[in-house]
């Protein structure tokens, strides 16, 4: 697919919309009015400082936490209700931050988990293979303990079992987190790889500058409240994004 036709695509087809989105943790607002869009297709980045609601914002649509208010449409169905389960099985997966492998189950089970929802297993083993493809490690610690392995492994680990729900739309929280950045550099690699297969992806990411080099669009949290929005293009050249959080 040429740059051109993913454009048409995003252009035509909304694959998430959040409308007025508010979220409380106890007395406590971690989330004020939130709209944010991502269009099939696209990777888009939230930047922020910790506590600003990216986590938050994440959780609400994968639907770990409840709205106090506000609209979660995923491909035109609204979802603001639906248990995660349910989310899981429209095409939203949800990779946390830190992780959450389970870290006494082998790298194989971690993947079978990760499909749960699926019931065809011969489908469910060549995903597993075909995860295996994109992260070669895996592949040699197949038998090994999730526990036992490397940070940027269980990151990895992390990743493809979310991609094993085969997912329309990826949640990615900090994948970088932790990482030496040989490591950063081969997560975003694969990041920028799936994209190019076809799947959305709304990131959360410490590192705002690699962030949006690999983003189509950002949106900027602040105190739970979106400040900003544009293409990553024009935010990298934001006096303001710059100076708050691209060093």
């Amino acid at each position: 697919m040429s740059a051109d036709q993913k454009i048409d695509l995003t252009a035509n087809h909304q694959i998430l919309e959040i409308k007025n989105l508010s979220v409380n943790y106890g007395g406590i607002q971690a989330l004020q009015n939130v709209d944010l869009i991502v269009n099939t297709g696209e990777v888009v980045t939230l930047i922020g400082a910790n506590g600003a609601g990216k986590s938050t914002t994440l959780r609400a649509i994968s639907r770990l936490v409840n709205p106090r208010n506000g609209q979660i449409y995923y491909n035109g169905r609204n979802i603001t209700q639906c248990a995660a389960y349910q989310v899981v099985g429209f095409g939203i997966a949800h990779s946390p931050e830190g992780r959450r492998v389970l870290a006494r189950q082998t790298v194989i089970d971690n993947l079978q988990l990760g499909a749960y929802i699926r019931s065809n297993q011969a489908k469910v083993k060549a995903d597993i293979n075909r995860q295996f493809e994109i992260f070669p490690r895996l592949a040699e610690r197949r038998n090994q303990l999730a526990g036992t392995l490397s940070g940027g492994e269980q990151q990895m680990l992390a990743i493809a079992r979310a991609l094993m729900s085969r997912p329309k739309l990826l949640l990615l929280d900090e994948p970088s987190l932790g990482l030496a950045p040989a490591i950063v550099r081969e997560i975003f690699s694969i990041i920028q790889n799936l994209r190019d297969t076809g799947v959305t992806i709304l990131l959360i990411e410490q590192n705002a500058t690699m962030a949006l080099n690999i983003a189509d669009r950002g949106y900027v949290l602040e105190a739970g409240r979106i400040i900003l929005t544009g293409q990553a293009a024009e935010l990298l050249n934001d006096q303001r994004v710059k100076s708050a959080y691209l060093g």
